[in-house]
């Protein structure tokens, strides 16, 4: 596993398992938020790369989403370190397995009833910040996939919302709905970061200036497949 830093308040850690898979661990005031958990086998590496950067511990986990490859080391990293884990509301029924994320297939619970909190929203349904990340909701991929942006460090952490190759913005794999997932990744022209970090992939500077042909590109094209994990 490599650990990179990011910007000033951000590393990411990365397992590369034919594909890469990333989770990001970001420097608060009061300790340690830590974004997606990645698969089971990257908990000891997430919690030594904690340790390593001499912060004050670990204080929550957000979620993109809650597919395997985002949520398979929660359990460990909670039973090591009991702290609050928040979902878009839309997701945790998913997560508990109430609703499959592929249809036709039955539901997997990933986690107890209650072990998911929701993430907090005004009387307008926005989310509210988490720390020092600000979340958005951007469905498609999952129906309550989420992204969280770094305002200081000018950092979106993109989950799943789209994927890159050779600095290209791509639609991820496995997403359950591509037009919806396209149309969602608008949230990049908005907030103009100055760096996307993907799960899977590379991260992407400047990547507002693709957006326009990417959205373009991909809602005209036939519906992509592939159904949620």
């Amino acid at each position: 596993m490599k650990v990179t830093r990011v910007s000033e308040h951000i590393w990411s850690v990365k397992l590369w398992i034919i594909i890469p898979i990333h989770v990001w661990l970001v420097r608060e005031k009061s300790g340690i938020t830590l974004v997606d958990t990645g698969l089971a086998m990257m908990v000891k590496g997430i919690l030594n790369a904690i340790e390593q950067l001499q912060a004050e511990p670990l204080q929550r986990i957000v979620l993109t989403h809650g597919h395997p490859d985002h949520i398979g080391g929660l359990q460990r990293i909670l039973h090591a370190n009991p702290v609050p884990v928040y979902a878009h509301r839309v997701e945790i029924p998913y997560i508990e397995g109430e609703l499959p994320y592929r249809q036709g297939k039955k539901p997997v619970a990933y986690m107890q009833k209650g072990a998911v909190q929701a993430l907090s929203e005004d009387e307008h349904g926005q989310l509210r910040s988490i720390g020092s990340l600000m979340p958005f909701n951007t469905p498609g991929h999952s129906p309550g996939h989420v992204v969280f942006y770094h305002e200081e460090d000018q950092v979106l952490l993109a989950g799943d919302l789209f994927t890159s190759r050779n600095g290209t913005l791509r639609p991820a794999l496995f997403t359950s709905d591509i037009e919806e997932a396209v149309r969602s990744s608008s949230i990049v022209s908005k907030l103009r970061p100055a760096r996307v970090e993907v799960c899977h992939g590379n991260p992407l500077f400047h990547a507002a200036d693709q957006i326009e042909d990417y959205m373009s590109k991909h809602l005209k094209a036939p519906k992509i497949q592939t159904g949620g994990q």
